[in-house]
């Protein structure tokens, strides 16, 4: 089959490199967005309903809202291409955060977990966003390019949380509650990446790759258009099913530890600006190192990233059940550690998903990798409430090694028997 990167009629390589910035920029905008609004909202949470339980459930409906939305945008993909998609999706995000305003101004719980629901969408937009850096990529380069949309949110992600402060003063000054803040700058910046979106994501990377796969001779990519059949299409792959497994776990014991690290810290009033900065230092480790975990898997392999993952959350773990709350530089390591384990596991998983379904299948199967990813994030959003409701934080952390642990054993498990990824050189779509 012919590659993509000979043919004439199209600079695949310009394209690429355009698709890449657009949607760096996408991502650092929505970054700031979805990143402060996560201690915002589980704050808001807590103070209307006076439940610490209804931290966990308010964020929770942020992951299941993302997790509603994996399916609909995957099959927006399919019909209409990426920028659909994206654009669908962030839009529903700054609608979400106009209704966590108007929820933190009416002292309306139902209305948090509404908004925080729609706002959820967005993250699922986000998520997607790295497999539009790998519909054009070559198969050398495609874990770096799909890592380096994910470093892109590093500035925003960072800022975001460290806004706690500046945009409460913005609402207070706009006669809003202080902790609404946070969702007028999200609502802002969702807004702004809409627009990104629509005007500048063309051509559009999926339809692109598409075409050219076909023209190359590929029928494969053609695919189908009904979700099922894509779906359904995973369940002859093992190393796809071994991506979507470590995303998932990885997601959801990333989730359990970092949705109740605020309020744990709350427990003994420590300062939100060191809040903040905690959730800043998770962010980093989330995205700050992301480019070089990508080229690590394209060197030493996808699933020895995973396993790497695997080791960095257990440490993660372990060091945040032995930090009392008020240790904001034990916290700090941990948190760190805990988004760097789950950038191995997010691109090393993304990557072996990317690689091994049909081209055509793709946004179908990513779409059910997004879904499963975020039901197993909410389901640990919801055991982290209630676990630190019923015991405490560190509890929490333990708990959440159980996992960490199972997936461990399904890695090593997989590199005894399955072979090794084949080599660079098939079609980037």
């Amino acid at each position: 089959m012919t590659d993509v990167r000979t043919r004439t009629d199209v600079d695949v390589a310009s394209v690429q490199r355009r698709t890449l910035g657009v949607l760096s920029t996408y991502q650092s905008l929505s970054g700031i967005a979805v990143a402060g609004a996560i201690p915002a909202g589980a704050l808001i949470a807590a103070g209307v309903s006076g439940s610490e339980a209804a931290a966990g459930f308010a964020q929770t409906s942020g992951v299941v809202g993302a997790a509603l939305a994996a399916l609909p945008l995957a099959r927006l993909t399919l019909t209409g291409g990426r920028r659909r998609a994206l654009a669908v999706g962030v839009s529903l995000g700054a609608l979400g955060a106009v209704v966590v305003v108007i929820a933190a101004v009416a002292r309306s719980f139902p209305l948090v977990v509404l908004g925080c629901l729609l706002v959820g969408a967005a993250s699922a937009s986000n998520y997607q966003a790295r497999y539009a850096a790998a519909d054009l990529a070559v198969p050398e380069r495609r874990a770096r390019d799909l890592s380096l949309v994910v470093w892109a949110s590093t500035i925003g992600a960072i800022l975001g949380p460290n806004l706690l402060e500046v945009s409460g003063r913005l609402a207070v000054s706009l006669g809003l509650p202080q902790l609404s803040g946070p969702y007028v700058v999200a609502a802002a910046c969702l807004g702004v990446s809409a627009l990104l979106m629509v005007v500048l994501l063309r051509p559009d990377p999926y339809l692109l790759a598409r075409r050219l796969a076909v023209q190359a001779g590929d029928a494969s990519a053609a695919g189908s258009k009904r979700l099922r059949d894509g779906i359904a299409h995973v369940r002859q792959h093992a190393k796809a099913r071994l991506g979507i497994t470590s995303v998932a776990i990885g997601h959801a014991v990333m989730v359990m530890v970092m949705v109740m690290t605020p309020v744990h810290m709350r427990h003994v009033d420590v300062q939100l600006q060191l809040i903040g900065l905690v959730i800043s230092v998770h962010v980093a480790g989330m995205y700050a190192f992301s480019p070089l975990v990508g080229m690590a898997a394209d060197r030493f392999g996808r699933r020895v990233v995973v396993a790497a993952g695997v080791v960095i959350l257990a440490l993660a773990c372990v060091l945040g059940a032995a930090a009392p709350a008020d240790d904001v530089p034990r916290l700090g390591v941990a948190l760190f550690l805990l988004g760097l384990g789950w950038s191995c596991t997010l691109i090393g998983g993304s990557t072996l998903l990317v690689e091994d379904v049909d081209p055509g299948d793709r946004p179908a199967v990513q779409g059910a990798s997004d879904l499963v990813m975020n039901v197993a994030g909410a389901v640990g959003g919801i055991v982290a409430g209630l676990v630190v409701a019923a015991s405490s934080y560190a509890v929490l952390c333990l708990v959440a090694l159980v996992p960490v642990i199972a997936l461990g054993g399904y890695v090593a498990s997989s590199l005894r028997r399955l072979p090794a990824s084949p080599p660079p050189g098939s079609s980037p779509v």
